[in-house]
């Protein structure tokens, strides 16, 4: 390349200098960017900081499981039903007054109470029908119906056993079962044959100790 003159040798100088320059910055990104990829895969250990290997871990204690809540009332309830099992071989009919209608009362408790318990002075609460259950299922229903009303303090009860019309050769084995049963029931005050209009012969009307 000829120069003519002056001039054309600044025009030169200037095109070195400007070659040079964008060299100078076309270098200077690429540091920057290089720095930049450092810095990000730098990142986590700039975070969490210097990092040793542990060799050989403690083994981790894991607690067993809590275990499962108990239901105490649960298993109250079933003590006393345990507790209060009923025989069948229990004789009770010692035990009864046979006059005029069918009555039971504990010793210490004077005929009046059998008297007004007939007259119908105590109102009754709750009822329990024992019709069409077997005898076993009979027994567990009457014994959760007895101890579940004494717990909530009722007094005055009706049971329902039927007349034992439909049993065979028309014997009323369930009657004669309830009548045992409830004797067995220390909650059992007294009991008296239904009034005509409240089931006769084939329920009774039972009066419960007050709840504690």
């Amino acid at each position: 390349m000829k120069l003519n003159s002056l001039q054309d040798l600044k025009q030169v100088q200037k095109k070195l200098a400007d070659a040079h320059a964008q060299a100078q910055a076309q270098a200077a990104a690429q540091a920057a960017a290089a720095r930049q990829r450092e810095a990000e895969s730098n990142l986590f250990a700039r975070a969490v900081g210097v990092v040793q290997r542990i060799s050989h871990p403690d083994p981790v204690s894991i607690s067993p499981p809590a275990p499962a809540p108990v239901a105490s009332q649960r298993q109250k309830d079933e003590k006393a039903v345990l507790r209060d099992s009923l025989s069948d071989e229990f004789d009770a009919s010692t035990l009864l007054d046979t006059d005029d209608a069918l009555s039971f009362r504990r010793p210490g408790i004077g005929r009046d109470v059998t008297h007004k318990l007939r007259k119908g002075d105590w109102s009754i609460q709750r009822e329990i029908d024992l019709h069409g259950l077997r005898s076993d299922e009979a027994r567990l229903a009457l014994a959760e119906f007895i101890r579940l009303a004494h717990r909530q303090g009722l007094r005055c009860l009706r049971v329902v056993h039927g007349k034992g019309l439909g049993s065979p050769g028309k014997t009323p084995v369930l009657k004669s079962k309830v009548h045992s049963w409830l004797v067995q029931k220390n909650q059992v005050m007294a009991f008296v044959q239904a009034k005509p209009a409240e089931g006769g012969a084939g329920a009774l009307v039972v009066l419960l100790k007050p709840a504690d």
